[in-house]
């Protein structure tokens, strides 16, 4: 299992054929992956060497795909970075991790130099575009060999380094290796069977490579021999357009995502008749936009679960098997899953507890953390921070993150139960749901929702409507009426802000 091998295997499986189209031209898998090669020789040629961390950070293009492949074929560590942090995001990534080299674009060269600002050893910083400028490494490739360099790889070797959000403190970087990727790629190949239907399969590459999920659906791709059409970012008119012209037939997207495609005004105006798989994951899809979605679109929304230290696949849904509405489906091959209490005593089906993961996609630990590592490892074990269940036929019902449960006045209250009511309602297309301190009750519940364009209802409107579809202590205290929802750079509601922002509720207020 080494992902240095993974565009060979796929040029030995499928022969040549166009493996990426970007901006209207097509690259073919053999090209790529001598192009690769040739950067893998440049880079030792530069002092790389096995171990080292190579920074790339680029939006999606095929010189970000030829950048992680040729890192990995000289033994390095890929960092991918997403290309919308600041300036000291970034910085913080290369203090940590102190990689030898950047990869990154002439767009982006001025932010990179202002990251490496008052670092005590910095990288040297490198563009792949195609032009003569000093700090491109285009013109040095050209004379390099297109054969792979002889180095040996060991699957347990490190591959990439993943840096989580940092929602809830600073980013830290998820180790993974060769084995994880590969195994966890092979696994999710097996369950997207589904896509085999159609002889002729274009996918839609809109996720950030730089993100776990976008990562390992690249290398899905391939393992199944895919076309992929590359976006550089997410806009929803360019994801419409690209599955028009060229037939797209699926795509991985995050909520997000979904949303801004389902109200996008213009939608309906363009054909999506080819579109016949999406697949969700990186945060919960609310089961009304889900349906929507498939409605609309007519398509099918295949849910999943991951998390960068499982890189990143857990769960899948297998629409060969019976598919259960609010499921992310069933673990991958060669994964198991379990819900434990606080003390990790196993839980009976049905029960809610932490969901806790083991396999061979399970991460080696956090770079240079090891006290957070032991926390999050223990006896063969992945503790995800998540609160789940498990069903009798095995079956993953995601309830929430366990630092967003609120308990009040002792009872333990979901904010993902409280989004998706909310979201029922015709009136709203989108919640967050917090717990706000409470000196009498614990915690009081917050919720902020955005609703759709000319609608009218009002907040006391929509704490009648929870009250009266749930018992009056799991309601909302408090309802606010918003323009948008905080996200990341990856679309996920950023309870961090929200709870910022729900400070502003008095707990006075709350006697």
């Amino acid at each position: 299992m080494n992902l240095s091998k993974i565009w060979s295997d796929n040029i030995e499986e499928f022969g040549t054929y166009p493996v990426l189209i970007f901006e209207g031209e097509e690259y073919t898998n053999t090209y790529i992956n001598e192009l690769s090669s040739q950067l893998a020789h440049t880079l030792m040629e530069l002092g790389i060497e096995r171990g080292d961390r190579v920074v790339v950070t680029m939006p999606n293009c095929p010189e970000v795909v030829i950048a992680f492949n040729g890192i990995v074929k000289t033994g390095a560590v890929v960092v991918p970075v997403m290309p919308l942090l600041q300036a000291q995001e970034i910085h913080y990534i290369l203090q940590d991790c102190r990689p030898k080299i950047v990869l990154t674009t002439d767009m982006l060269f001025s932010k990179v130099m202002e990251a490496v600002h008052h670092l005590p050893a910095p990288p040297k910083i490198f563009t792949l575009d195609k032009n003569d400028s000093s700090r491109s490494l285009w013109k040095r490739m050209e004379n390099a060999s297109k054969s792979a360099p002889d180095v040996h790889i060991h699957e347990d070797d490190h591959a990439a380094l993943l840096y989580t959000a940092g929602t809830t403190g600073q980013p830290k970087g998820v180790i993974l290796t060769h084995k994880n990727l590969y195994s966890n790629a092979k696994a999710a190949s097996k369950t997207a069977q589904i896509l085999q239907l159609r002889k002729e399969r274009v996918g839609l590459g809109v996720l950030p490579f730089s993100h776990a999920f976008g990562f390992t659906m690249m290398n899905v791709a391939l393992l199944l021999g895919d076309k992929n059409v590359l976006l550089p970012y997410f806009e929803p008119i360019k994801v419409l357009e690209a599955i028009e012209k060229y037939k797209v037939t699926h795509s991985a997207m995050v909520p997000a995502m979904f949303h801004a495609l389902y109200h996008h005004p213009d939608a309906d105006k363009y054909d999506t008749s080819s579109f016949f798989v999406c697949i969700s994951g990186s945060a919960s899809l609310p089961k009304q936009l889900a349906n929507d979605f498939q409605r609309k679109f007519g398509c099918i929304v295949l849910e999943g679960y991951g998390l960068s230290e499982a890189a990143p696949i857990v769960t899948a849904t297998d629409p060969s098997k019976p598919i259960k509405p609010g499921s992310v489906g069933l673990p991958l091959p060669g994964i198991e899953v379990a819900v434990v209490d606080e003390n990790g005593n196993r839980l009976p089906a049905n029960e809610v507890g932490e969901l806790i993961v083991s396999g061979p996609n399970v991460f080696k630990g956090y770079y240079g953390r090891e006290e957070e590592s032991h926390k999050i490892l223990r006896d063969g074990w992945l503790y995800t921070g998540d609160m789940a269940r498990i069903d009798e036929d095995g079956y993953v019902f995601i309830v929430d993150r366990k630092k967003d449960l609120i308990i009040r006045g002792g009872f333990n209250i979901y904010p993902r139960d409280l989004e998706e009511l909310l979201m029922t309602h015709p009136d709203v297309i989108e919640a967050g749901v917090v717990g706000v301190p409470s000196s009498r009750m614990g915690e009081e519940v917050a919720a902020y929702v955005v609703l759709r364009r000319g609608a009218q209802a009002t907040e006391e409107e929509l704490i009648r409507f929870c009250q009266e579809k749930v018992a009056k202590y799991k309601s909302p205290r408090f309802i606010k009426i918003v323009g948008y929802l905080p996200k990341n750079l990856i679309g996920k509601i950023d309870k961090k802000k929200l709870r910022e922002w729900a400070k502003e509720f008095d707990p006075a207020a709350q006697k």
